[in-house]
């Protein structure tokens, strides 16, 4: 049985005074998630050591919640102003990263290319790389959903040997459904993530999350489909409370 994940992508939002107030409240409602949901925290880069520090300090079980980045160079140093490299990351403690976020693509000019060789390097450096991929609403419109997120899939993916593969986590976030309060189907989002499981050999088991506009209210719509496993959660993870809700819902 697949385990249920919950990540939370604070984005640009919460000083290190927030994120230390975050974690210490919800800490003491982890008791109320069940154990086979796994729980992963991505502060800004800013706040990752104090999030670190307050996990550690906190009263809920040892590793109960889990320290995520929000992105990652594939170079481990160099001359690239404002990046943050594997081995910084690896020193504060961070064992997930998000890679290939539509907000990174979209204001920032990553490419198909960029994702497949961070997620390559998130892995060589022991990292669980969540690797988002989604569609346009123009896209969607056309009839081409399918066909640009396989296509994402596949490139960021490209030359891993099979045990990596299974490595990986696949976020689907359909790009008009983020912070828009619109989502998408849960049937027709299951539908999609049907077919990632399918498209590449060793992720027939790799957990598949939904993101775009989800709630506590709509979570268990979603973990209810066949081949979804969870959330990758944004304005609703601002809120240690909500998430809380929304990750037990999500069990």
């Amino acid at each position: 049985m697949r385990r249920r994940l919950c990540a939370a992508n604070w984005k640009m939002y919460k000083t290190n005074a927030d994120a230390a107030a975050y974690v210490g409240r919800f800490v003491q409602r982890t008791s109320a998630i069940p154990e086979h949901v796994d729980l992963v925290l991505c502060p800004p880069f800013t706040a990752l050591h104090t999030v670190a520090a307050s996990l550690s300090a906190g009263q809920g079980p040892p590793g109960r919640v889990k320290l995520g980045a929000q992105n990652m160079h594939w170079e481990q140093q160099g001359a690239f102003t404002g990046e943050i490299s594997a081995p910084m990351l690896l020193e504060i403690g961070v064992q997930y990263v998000i890679l290939g976020h539509s907000e990174r693509r979209q204001y920032f000019g990553e490419t198909d290319e960029m994702v497949r060789l961070k997620t390559a390097a998130a892995l060589a450096a022991g990292f669980t790389p969540i690797v988002a991929v989604g569609e346009s609403l123009q896209l969607r419109r056309e009839g081409a959903t399918k066909e640009h997120v396989l296509f994402q899939v596949r490139a960021a993916l490209e030359g891993l040997a099979l045990e990596d593969l299974r490595k990986v986590v696949i976020a689907y976030e359909p790009i008009w459904a983020i912070g828009t309060g619109e989502n998408c189907d849960a049937v027709a989002a299951n539908d999609v993530m049907h077919a990632i499981r399918g498209c590449l050999s060793g992720l027939e088991e790799v957990p598949i999350l939904y993101g775009g506009s989800v709630k506590p209210e709509n979570i268990a719509a979603y973990t209810a489909q066949p081949d979804i496993d969870g959330g990758l959660v944004g304005g609703a993870s601002l809120d240690p409370d909500a998430f809380a809700a929304l990750a037990a819902s999500a069990a």
